[in-house]
């Protein structure tokens, strides 16, 4: 069965990330952040994916051989598609951003283009502000191990003592503490000067030596793996594992080491068997590393090398309206992220921790914002007498911590919070309120794509259902049962799809009546908007279903292990990739159903850790209205043809240019709901 591995796939999605980068549609700072994400993404690939196969390395070789590929060949493919990418990151940087900037008088200074004023200005910088961060370490060969910190930047010196003796150290640069960006003094005032932290300590380097002669500096970096290794277990105290597990996080064992590709060969040896790194482990880059600091470039104002604004659109039927529970018992309502304001989710809980009507509110937080506004709602609801249920998955990755934090609080100020589950992830996206009203408790849900994040629904493209149809509102409470009682609601789940409740068997019973649709001659398709598919046994039915004659479409933003177009497996599958100002993150399932399409929202990808080892929830969409705009908003998306790349065999991302119109999906999306707005102000 043809598939590609993920990691490769994910380097593949990443490279989309940096063609942004280049591409001459992309506003000049939109493709200075793009070289952000895009080493943010390497730096988090290489603290866990790599980290994995490192340890995958280690296991016995009878266990070794029952696996589909060889660690040792991964790690070693992995290298060379990243060492090439880097070449043309830097190429990026230093041919094609470099000179836009100087053309819109933005200019990154080294220390020997610096005019004698700002020599001046960055001593005093240096001499006031930085050097009481410094601390210089030299390193002795053979002693005590020397020790990086997790992705810190660095500049390894080469220094000289008056014998012509060469010596060794390396210096942390305090881009924790300070702007990585620093604007100088310049007599033209049109002219924007810059230069970079590492810069104004590597020309101040002598400050920190005396008595030896600075022979050159090269900035490295350590990336150390991420995981936090605890034991999944039943019993013992999971909270107190964790915490203690993250207190260790950044002194993990090193999983890349990285170099300015221009150090001398003597310095890169000494460094790494000080460092205990194998030539394996070595990644050479350009002059800077942590290039996901670009997130904060300076700007100057200039709104004309950003992307247009596209602020959150109201809503045309929940805007302006306080008695949203009284529109959501008429219909349910769909909330599309970013296109559409997030208020209206915080306004329903905050209506709900108001109303003296509302008895209980439930909700499953996974990723929570910095300074949560859906946290201070339940603050309101706790402090207006509500029984507030918080179920905080602890286990989110680099959210540990924060969630951990939240949960504290929450537990002070009253509510019931519950905690991991063990050996699962609740990744499900799930609010409940139950309100007394004249027939009795009646309960409302809200079920997202995406967390209840206030800071990513910003940027995240992601869909929330508001209902309060029974049929799933009955379900939800199931799923919250189950979380609070440990009480199974397979038996009970007829319209939910949940992960480790038959959300697998239902997906396969979906794709089953297609094949049969398809063979009796009936027109059959699957369109499928993930995040990521790797799950083999869910590619094997796609398979079986193209085989069968199904037409199948799927977006797909990051890594895809189907291969299309191949004959006898996939010729009836076509797959796209849209990478654009938004993150695409809705999870979207829709089955063609002989014209009576099943429409599915979820919060799952098709990934093994989605289908087997988390709480995950998709739900359908009854309301023909709402169904016909998921269907819509499809059909855009699969006739961009300026950001969507198609994603075939041999990893190319080509982008999807046609004949046709210029088509920019987000864009379109944008004006679809504008246009909604519109024929609903123009029927009042």
């Amino acid at each position: 069965m043809p598939l590609i591995h993920r990691d490769v796939s994910w380097l593949s999605f990443n490279y989309r990330v940096l063609q942004e980068a280049k591409d001459p549609s992309v506003p000049l700072f939109e493709k200075i952040k793009f070289l952000g994400i895009y080493s943010s993404n390497l730096d988090e690939f290489f603290r866990v994916r790599v980290a994995s196969l490192r340890s995958l390395i280690r296991l016995k070789k009878k266990t070794k051989r029952q696996m589909h590929y060889s660690p040792e060949e991964m790690l070693a493919q992995i290298k060379d598609i990243v060492d090439q990418q880097q070449v043309e990151f830097s190429e990026i940087y230093q041919k094609q951003i470099i000179p836009q900037l100087r053309a819109c008088n933005i200019i990154i200074l080294r220390p020997k283009n610096l005019t004698v004023a700002q020599q001046e200005f960055i001593t005093k910088y240096f001499e006031e502000k930085l050097i009481e961060h410094l601390q210089p370490i030299l390193i002795i060969k053979n002693k005590i191990r020397t020790f990086l910190v997790n992705n810190a930047l660095y500049l390894a010196v080469t220094l000289q003592t008056s014998g012509k003796t060469n010596r060794y150290a390396v210096v942390k640069i305090p881009s924790d503490k300070f702007p990585r960006f620093l604007e100088l003094p310049t007599q033209n005032a049109k002219e924007k000067a810059i230069i970079l932290l590492d810069e104004i300590v590597r020309y101040n380097l002598p400050a920190l030596f005396p008595g030896y002669s600075v022979q050159g500096a090269h900035s490295v970096k350590m990336t150390r793996d991420a995981e936090l290794h605890i034991e999944d277990e039943y019993s013992g105290n999971l909270i107190d594992k964790i915490r203690k597990s993250l207190a260790k996080r950044n002194i993990g064992q090193g999983t890349r080491f990285v170099y300015d590709r221009k150090i001398p060969k003597k310095t890169l040896n000494f460094l790494s068997a000080a460092l205990n790194m194998s030539s394996k482990d070595l990644q050479p880059e350009g002059r800077y590393h942590n290039n996901f600091d670009f997130f904060g470039f300076p700007n100057f104002g200039f709104d004309h090398l950003k992307d247009q604004k596209l602020p959150p659109l109201s809503h045309p039927i929940l805007k302006d309206k306080r008695s949203m529970f009284k529109l959501i018992s008429k219909k349910d309502q769909l909330l599309h992220f970013p296109y559409q304001k997030y208020d209206y989710v915080i306004r329903f809980l905050e209506l709900a921790a108001l109303d003296p009507d509302v008895t209980h509110i439930k909700i499953a937080q996974y990723r929570v914002a910095k300074n949560s506004q859906i946290i201070s709602a339940l603050r309101i609801a706790l402090q207006e007498g509500k029984e507030v249920m918080v179920f905080m998955e602890v286990k989110a990755r680099f959210d540990e911590e924060a969630n951990l934090d939240w949960a504290v609080l929450l537990e002070e100020w009253g509510a019931k919070v519950l905690y991991s589950l063990p050996e699962l992830k609740v990744h499900a996206k799930l609010l409940q309120i139950t309100r007394d009203e004249k027939e009795g408790p009646k309960n409302y849900a809200y079920l997202g794509t995406g967390n209840f994040n206030e800071d990513t629904s910003r940027i995240y493209e992601d869909y929330g259902l508001m209902t309060a149809d029974p049929r799933i509102t009955e379900e939800v409470a199931g799923v919250f049962n189950y979380l609070e009682n440990g009480i199974r609601p397979s038996a009970h789940l007829q319209h939910l799809m949940v992960g480790q409740f038959r959300m697998r068997r239902n997906i396969y019973r979906l794709i089953e009546q297609e094949i049969k649709n398809a063979k009796s001659g009936k027109p059959a398709s699957i369109t499928i908007k993930l995040n990521s598919i790797q799950d083999r046994r869910m590619i094997k039915r796609l398979y079986e279903a193209s085989n069968a004659g199904v037409k199948i479409r799927m977006i797909i933003r990051g890594l895809c292990s189907v291969v299309p177009g191949i004959p006898k497996f996939s010729k009836n599958i076509e797959i796209i990739s849209i990478v654009d100002r938004f993150l695409e993150h809705s999870r979207i399932y829709i089955f063609h159903n002989d014209g009576n399409p099943k429409v599915y929202l979820a919060s799952a990808d098709w990934m093994t850790r989605n289908l087997y080892y988390r709480i995950e929830c998709a739900f359908p969409i009854y309301d023909d209205d709402l169904r016909q705009e998921i269907l819509d908003f499809i059909e855009i998306c699969w006739k961009d043809n300026l950001k969507a790349r198609i994603l075939d065999a041999e990893q190319k991302n080509l982008y999807n240019w046609n004949d046709q119109e210029p088509w920019r999906a987000q864009l379109k999306t944008y004006e679809y709901y504008e246009e909604k707005l519109r024929k609903h102000k123009n029927k009042k």
